[in-house]
């Protein structure tokens, strides 16, 4: 019989800043205003894809906690071993799971390291290291703003001719540095620049996302669903006044209320009560406004093996990343999209032993490979939409990752 691995949670004594933990080899983290989880090393890892690319995956989850014996004094999600998940936006592309060695955690006062192997406790170094930054260079396609407007105005033309409500449509740029892109340069220029989103690392996408897809944390679910965006001039006056007319917009509104229901209607069958405002909040980012609500709900007791996973399987593909009705969003994007998203759009985030977690959807991002780099940015698009306002818009979300990379 082959022996159980050891896994050790013990509490820290002093609170370390997450994200100057990490080495520049594989960085995984999921943090929000310093606090959350970031990792290294690996002790497994592996891709699903498919349709049933969630299922396959809480298998694989399984069948490596089934090797663990494991010691934790602390408790509490996101303590003892944890999987760190990047899905892709469509069943056909690879999504990645990873286990690390280490993890390191924080949660309002308290702090915690977890570690894999009969190792002693890892030393964890305070000292952040000097990462030096690169220069990217954009590649310039004078044709792509125009096919993407064309885009546009295809999706509205179907969604006028009552062929759907709404879809998502997303875009991308590829810029080339002169070095490694290190993606722990770009996860401290993100937090710094904009500490309510959930910065992610994993497998090379890296980004700040403003959209926490799923919250699971004894038994009680949180979504929070963003949909409708104005850009901010950086005068308050003015943007104060643009964020009145954002909470006013007929077209925003209707833009989010698709996104509200689409999370509503897929966590209503497993939750006893569901709580949706009545009316959206305005979040204000550093670049941009959104029309934010908070869905949340309580699952039912009686439903045996709800996790993350079951889930993720139903929240999966939201409206505010693809649209409504969601069969004809899809067929609409994979029709006229013209690229593969990869994991952009996508749940990131971390599912601990127990099945809960935390996972946003990966906006704001990039996927680094070496030297080069590809961001995304995306827009809903309903009957009201302006294909030279979307682009403005796309061009607004494309701004966190291009700051963060020069």
């Amino acid at each position: 019989m082959t022996p159980l691995i050891p896994v050790t949670t013990t509490r820290l004594g002093e609170h370390l800043p997450l994200l100057d933990l990490l080495p520049d080899s594989q960085p995984l983290a999921w943090v929000r205003a310093g606090q959350g989880l970031v990792g290294w090393g690996v002790h497994a890892t592996t891709t699903v894809s498919g349709p049933h690319r969630f299922a396959d995956a809480r298998h694989w989850w399984q069948k490596q906690l089934e090797t663990f014996a494991v010691t934790n004094t602390v408790h509490g999600n996101g303590t003892g071993p944890v999987l760190f998940s990047s899905f892709s936006f469509s069943p056909e592309d690879v999504s990645v799971l990873v286990i690390p060695k280490v993890i390191v955690g924080k949660k309002a006062d308290k702090s915690w390291v977890t570690w894999i192997g009969s190792e002693p406790q890892p030393i964890l170094n305070s000292v952040a290291p000097e990462i030096s930054k690169t220069s990217v260079t954009w590649s310039i396609n004078e044709n792509a703003d125009q096919a993407w407007k064309s885009r546009v105005q295809t999706a509205v033309d179907r969604i006028q001719g009552n062929l759907l409500d709404k879809v998502v449509l997303a875009r991308d740029a590829v810029g080339t540095a002169t070095t490694s892109i290190d993606a722990r340069s770009i996860l401290r220029s993100l937090a710094a620049e904009y500490p309510s989103t959930w910065n992610f690392s994993v497998a090379g996408l890296v980004g700040a996302t403003p959209e926490l897809l799923l919250r699971l944390t004894r038994g009680m679910v949180t979504s929070r669903v963003l949909a409708g965006t104005i850009s901010k001039t950086g005068d308050d006056e003015r943007d104060l006044a643009l964020a009145a007319s954002l909470a006013r917009s007929s077209k925003d509104l209707e833009e989010h209320e698709y996104a509200v229901r689409s999370v509503a209607d897929a966590i209503e069958p497993f939750c006893t009560s569901i709580n949706v405002p009545e009316s959206p909040f305005v979040l204000h980012l550093a670049n941009v406004m959104h029309l934010a609500t908070d869905v949340t709900g309580a699952l039912a007791e009686t439903l045996a093996h709800v996790d993350a996973f079951t889930i993720l399987e139903q929240l999966h593909p939201s409206a505010a990343v693809c649209g409504t009705p969601r069969p004809k969003a899809a067929a609409l994007i994979s029709e006229i999209e013209g690229m593969s998203r990869g994991r952009y759009a996508g749940p990131v985030g971390w599912i601990d032993a127990a099945g809960d977690g935390e996972l946003g959807i990966a906006l704001r991002c990039g996927q680094i490979n070496g030297d080069s780099i590809r961001i995304f940015a995306g827009c809903g698009i309903v009957a009201g939409s302006d294909p030279v306002k979307e682009l403005a818009e796309s061009d607004a979300k494309f701004v966190p990752m291009r700051s963060a990379l020069n």
